[in-house]
C-alpha cells in the first residue's frame, strides 16, 4: 500500500510541481523502505533461544527499528526540509492541483485505515495494564507497532500540511507556502524519527519493565503456592513482550537445603514456561528483608 501511495504521490509531484507533494512522495517511499526494515525485525527477532543467545533474538527486533528510525530521519525528514529550502527561491510554476488534491485524499484514506488498525492494538495492550493508550504505545517493548503508529500519524498529519501548502500556493500565487509546507513536513519527519531512535537505543542498552507489568509480575510471584513473599525483583526487556526475571523469593516451610534448590528450579522452569519470560532466576530471602507489594 505504501509502495502504491508512494507512486500516485510521485506522479502527482511531477504533474503540479508541488514542493509539498514531492514531500509527501519521499515520506511515502521512505515509508515504504522503512516497512521491510520492520518486516525483517519481526521475523529476526521471533527466533528462539540457541547456544549463542540464551536469550533468544529478541533485541535484534530493536537493531532493524533503528535502521527504519535513521531511514525515516535522512531520507524522508532531510530531503523534505532540503527541497523545501530549494523551492523556496525556485520560480513560481503554474500547475493543475487537482490531480493532488485527488492523490491526498485517497491517501488520506488509506493511511487512516492503517492508522487505526494500529490504534485498535495500542488500545488493548493499553486495556490489558490499566494505562493510557499513548502512554502504552510510547513505553511498549513492541517497537514495530510504535513505529507504525508514530508513522501513520505523522503520514495523516503530512497530508493536511501538504494540502494547506498547496491550497495556499493555489489562492495567493505564492510558492513559498507550499515550499514551507515541504519543510514542515520534513521536521515532523524528523521529530518522530528522533524520539524512535531514542526509545530504541534504550531498549537496547537494558530497559526495565514498566511498573504495570512488573506489578503483574509480583502478583504471579505471590499467587504461587510454594512462594511466602518476594522482596526483590527485577524484570527487563530482552525482546518485544519478553522478559529477564530476577526475583527473591521466601518460600512457604522449612525445606531442607537440597529440598529448596529443587523447589527453586522447578518454580524458575514453570515460569519460562509462558511466553513473556524468556529466562528466570530465583534466590532466597533473608529474614530482614521488606516484602514487594503490587
Amino acid at each position: 500500500m505504501n509502495i502504491l501511495v508512494a507512486v500516485a504521490k510521485s506522479v502527482a509531484a511531477v504533474i503540479t510541481g508541488s514542493a509539498s507533494m514531492v514531500a509527501e512522495a519521499v515520506h511515502s517511499w521512505a515509508d515504504a523502505g522503512n516497512e521491510v526494515f520492520l518486516l525483517v525485525a519481526e521475523r529476526r527477532g521471533a527466533l528462539g533461544r540457541d547456544r549463542a543467545h540464551p536469550f533468544g533474538h529478541g533485541r535484534e527486533t530493536y537493531i532493524w527499528s533503528m535502521f527504519a528510525a535513521f531511514g525515516l530521519f535522512a531520507v524522508g525528514a532531510a530531503v523534505s526540509v532540503m527541497h523545501g529550502i530549494t523551492s523556496l527561491t525556485a520560480p513560481e510554476e503554474e500547475a493543475d492541483y487537482l490531480v493532488g488534491y485527488i492523490v491526498l485524499a485517497v491517501s488520506a484514506v488509506l493511511e487512516g485505515i492503517s492508522f487505526m488498525q494500529s490504534v485498535r492494538q495500542a488500545n488493548a495492550g493499553s486495556r490489558r495494564l490499566s494505562i493510557h493508550p499513548l502512554r502504552f504505545i510510547s513505553r511498549t517493548s513492541d517497537s514495530t507497532l510504535r513505529a507504525v503508529f508514530f508513522e501513520d500519524a505523522a503520514a495523516l498529519v503530512g497530508l493536511a500540511i501538504a494540502a494547506v501548502g498547496m491550497a495556499l500556493h493555489q489562492i495567493t500565487g505564492k510558492p513559498v507556502y507550499d515550499a514551507i509546507g515541504s519543510i514542515l513536513v520534513g521536521l515532523l519527519l524528523g521529530v518522530i524519527a528522533i524520539f524512535l531512535i531514542r526509545r530504541n537505543s534504550e531498549f537496547l542498552l537494558g530497559q526495565r519493565a514498566m511498573p504495570e507489568t512488573r506489578s503483574i509480575l509480583l502478583r504471579r510471584l505471590l499467587d504461587h503456592p510454594d512462594i511466602d513473599r518476594v522482596t526483590y525483583l527485577h524484570a527487563e526487556y530482552v525482546g518485544p513482550t519478553q522478559f529477564y526475571v530476577v526475583a527473591a523469593v521466601d518460600v512457604r516451610g522449612d525445606l531442607r537445603e537440597s529440598d529448596v534448590a529443587v523447589l527453586l528450579r522447578r518454580i524458575e522452569a514453570q515460569l519460562e514456561d509462558a511466553d513473556a519470560i524468556v529466562e528466570a532466576v530465583l534466590t532466597l530471602s533473608t529474614a530482614d528483608e521488606p516484602s514487594l507489594v503490587p
